[in-house]
């Protein structure tokens, strides 16, 4: 592969990619270059939100090569103060190693493990010192730190920063120097921090590390970070079903962001999703689909199958599978489900139905519908249900 097929590759999805000619100058060496990520175990398991940096480092292993995957079992002793509004409560050490211990385990759902090298920064971090703490410390100014915007706006709200909270992008910049790293992968929220990687290597005589910075994927809810502590995320350890069940109830909006971050499917592939959307096809197909690759990767394509069956089962309050099927006539420009429920005989009149939709009496694949006026395109299909006893599977 050519240096710019591989440019194309890494570049998708970035955020942003510091330095561009530094990184193509490093690519063209034609040496396998040491790619490094750090994950602060925090918490027990990864989730999705991990797996938009996972994919990226397995995407350079494709590439030839070397993945550092850093668990920051020092640094988390800290707690990393990105994007928090107070110090963190700190865990303690049995936690941390604990944690550290699942994220071995897992990480192999999706990087090779031939090409990768697990390392822990409390193997330098340790031996450091308390000179060479000082030393670290001594190379930048408070006012620098000040710079950093949670920090920033936590100092002008008046709200205490401890001085141990300084120290943490000083740490992870000193775990690139040690590694000699060449590229450094984050979210975006770590511009400070991967940027202090590249400082530190500068004052340490090293070789200057280049950086992607990648989006961060909003959780179940669409509006905060994925995390477990806010409990809208999906872990790559959960059961088929429920990994399946939690990817079938985002938002047909959000689906695109998770497809754009999540997907390994090729551009070409995901474009051709969209035009079937934009062609009036029910968004809920493309996203079973996702969610059948995602189960896929992380389970089995058997258990994607199954959690498909499972959920729709569960949907419908486990239909039987010789459901009578109803063929609608939508005409070019759709059908009320008033309508459809009426000419199937699930309800006496329009008016019936509507008032059982205002109730919340009908489902369309087991999610409860509230707009009267909701409207079926042509081409699709879906199980409606009305009460508990009536249901049937319309194709239009």
């Amino acid at each position: 592969m050519n240096i710019d097929e591989a440019y194309k590759i890494i570049a998708r999805g970035a955020d942003e990619i510091l330095v561009e000619s530094e990184l193509l100058k490093k690519l063209e060496k034609g040496k396998p270059l040491r790619i490094k990520a750090g994950f602060d175990p925090t918490a027990p398991d990864l989730h999705l939100g991990h797996t938009v940096l996972l994919n990226k480092l397995k995407q350079f292993q494709d590439l030839g090569h070397q993945v550092l995957f850093l668990i920051g079992d020092f640094t988390g002793l800290i707690g990393d103060p990105t994007g928090k509004n107070a110090t963190r409560p700190p865990l303690s050490k049995k936690e941390v190693e604990e944690n550290a211990t699942t994220y071995t385990t897992q990480v192999f759902k999706i990087l090779d493990k031939s090409k990768t090298e697990v390392v822990f920064n409390s193997s330098w971090l340790n031996n450091l010192g308390a000179d060479g703490m000082l030393k670290l410390a001594a190379t930048h100014t408070v006012a620098r730190m000040l710079e950093r915007d949670d920090f920033s706006k936590r100092y002008k709200a008046q709200q205490p920063i401890s001085i141990h909270e300084f120290m943490y992008p000083l740490l992870q910049g000193y775990d690139s120097v040690e590694l000699n790293a060449d590229v450094e992968i984050g979210g975006t929220d770590q511009k400070f921090n991967l940027l202090m990687g590249r400082e530190l290597q500068k004052f340490y005589n090293k070789p200057q590390q280049c950086i992607v910075t990648l989006p961060l994927l909003e959780g179940l809810d669409g509006v905060q970070k994925m995390s477990k502590s806010l409990n809208n995320y999906i872990g790559i350890d959960e059961l088929p079903e429920i990994m399946f069940a939690k990817i079938l109830s985002i938002s047909d909006e959000l689906m695109w962001r998770y497809i754009e971050l999540l997907s390994l499917n090729t551009l070409e592939e995901i474009t051709k999703w969209k035009t079937r959307v934009n062609d009036g096809e029910n968004p809920k197909n493309i996203k079973v689909e996702f969610a059948k690759e995602i189960v896929t990767r992380f389970h089995s394509k058997i258990d994607a199958d199954n959690a498909e069956k499972d959920f729709e089962n569960r949907a419908v309050g486990g239909i039987p599978e010789d459901l009578n099927v109803y063929k609608i006539d939508a005409g070019n420009d759709g059908i009320g489900v008033g309508q459809i429920l009426k000419s199937i005989n699930f309800v006496s009149s329009t008016s019936e139905a509507m008032r059982l939709i205002k109730a919340g009496g009908v489902k369309i694949d087991g999610e409860k519908i509230s707009d009267t006026k909701k409207f079926i395109s042509p081409n699709e299909q879906f199980v409606i249900q009305v009460g508990k006893r009536k249901f049937g599977k319309i194709i239009t």
